[in-house]
C-alpha cells in the first residue's frame, strides 16, 4: 500500500488525523481529504503543514525525496513571494501572457500574484514550481533554497 506523504509524517510521529486536524484548526474530515490526496491544500496550509510537521513543502508534495528539516516561525510575506513569482517567470523567460496560457488563467490573476495583492493559488504554485523545479519553500520563504533537489 502506498502511503501518501502526510499519512507516513503522521505515522512517524504516531499522531491521529484528529489531532492534527485540532491542531490546525480544521475539521477531520477536510484534513483527511488532503492526507488521501482527494483535496487540493490551500497555500497558507501548505505553509502551516510543513512548519507542523518540521520539513520541506516539496517533499510533503512528492516534488523531490530529499527530506529537509525546515521551521519557520514567519508569517508569510507577500512582498518576497510576489517578488520571487516575477523572478520565476523571468528565469523561464516568459512573457505574462505566456505564462497565463500555460497556466490557463487570466493575466490579472497573475499580475495580483506578483504584485503581492494576494496569495498564489497552490494549483498555480505546484504547477509553475515544477516547470522549473523551483522549491514551493523558497517561493514561501521557508528556505533560501531557490531549487528542489
Amino acid at each position: 500500500m502506498n502511503l501518501t506523504r502526510l499519512e507516513e509524517l503522521r505515522d512517524e510521529l504516531e499522531i491521529s488525523k484528529k489531532k492534527i486536524a485540532n491542531d490546525l484548526g480544521i475539521s477531520d474530515s477536510v484534513y483527511g481529504r488532503w492526507e488521501n490526496d482527494r483535496f487540493l491544500i490551500p497555500t497558507r496550509r501548505l505553509y502551516q503543514l510543513g512548519n507542523y510537521f518540521q520539513v520541506n513543502i516539496d517533499y510533503i508534495l512528492r516534488l523531490t525525496d530529499v527530506r529537509i528539516s525546515i521551521k519557520s516561525e514567519k508569517k508569510i510575506d507577500l512582498n518576497l513571494v510576489s517578488k520571487r513569482l516575477k523572478e520565476i517567470r523571468t528565469d523561464l523567460n516568459c512573457t505574462l501572457r505566456e505564462l497565463t496560457n500555460d497556466l490557463h488563467t487570466s493575466s490579472s490573476t497573475w499580475s495580483a500574484y506578483e504584485t503581492g495583492k494576494v496569495l498564489v493559488l497552490s494549483a498555480f504554485l505546484l504547477q509553475v514550481c515544477q516547470k522549473g523545479k523551483f522549491s514551493i519553500d523558497w517561493v514561501l520563504g521557508r528556505s533560501d533554497e531557490k531549487y528542489y533537489k
